[in-house]
């Protein structure tokens, strides 16, 4: 199922805000991992962890209380409706994530924990290392992310690890990120579902749509579909000026 969504409907569209659910969510890719991290905190009802297990900038805590290798009884005692971020430390500029063992067992103690479970060096696209992404066994919910305006830009100036980019979209790095392209990575048994827990549910987000774009983003939004219909897809307006 795809649909093009404003980021305040995300939760909703992806069957996250069902009364008593309780949602695991590890956001990979680029391109909107953070704002989607936040949109979904702001949005998701009940007691919610929202942290990462890589590096996040130290300025992206959207204002919410921040919490440094909490104890359980500090998750225990989160109130509903009042998120919280959960970083180890601070080194430098960037805020350093926990263990993702920590966050199957605070899964355990809140309604949703909700991580950012990769990075991309602010790039609107990537395909994974070896090690990457860094998801808990207990996630319910993978949603990998990409910018709409990695489409149809050169791979090596617009995505993190663009040789492995190039290699699972069965081209050169200097090369077009075509929808093609980019539905072939993200359908990719090594892309970004690689670290999927078997039990999670897949899903794509793509980010900062808008009229420069769109037509891009509908053919991929349509790729996917065809070939793989199960997998649920929204396209996310753009916030921004363009």
């Amino acid at each position: 199922m795809t649909q093009l969504i404003q980021l305040s409907e995300i939760a909703s569209f992806f069957g996250f805000d069902i009364p008593k659910s309780k949602n695991h969510v590890a956001i990979v890719g680029g391109g909107g991992k953070t704002t989607i991290l936040h949109a979904l905190g702001n949005q998701l009802h009940g007691k919610t962890v929202l942290t990462c297990t890589t590096k996040m900038g130290f300025d992206q805590h959207g204002s919410h209380p921040i919490y440094f290798d909490p104890d359980d009884d500090a998750i225990r005692s989160i109130t509903s409706g009042n998120p919280i971020m959960v970083w180890k430390e601070i080194q430098g500029e960037k805020a350093i994530g926990v263990n993702p063992s920590a966050c199957d067992r605070w899964f355990g103690m809140a309604d949703n924990v909700i991580i950012e479970a990769d990075g991309s060096r602010k790039l609107p696209f990537k395909a994974p290392a070896e090690f990457e992404p860094v998801i808990p066994s207990s996630a319910t919910a993978v949603i990998s992310t990409i910018g709409a305006d990695a489409l149809d830009q050169v791979i090596n100036n617009s995505c993190h690890r663009p040789q492995r980019v190039a290699d699972l979209a069965e081209c050169n790095p200097d090369q077009r990120l075509t929808p093609e392209r980019a539905a072939r990575v993200l359908l990719h048994p090594q892309g970004q579902r690689k670290a999927k827990p078997p039990h999670a549910k897949f899903c794509i987000a793509i980010a900062k749509v808008n009229d420069g774009n769109g037509g891009k983003a509908e053919v991929l939004l349509d790729l996917i579909d065809s070939l793989e219909k199960e997998i649920r897809v929204a396209a996310i307006a753009s916030t921004e000026p363009h």
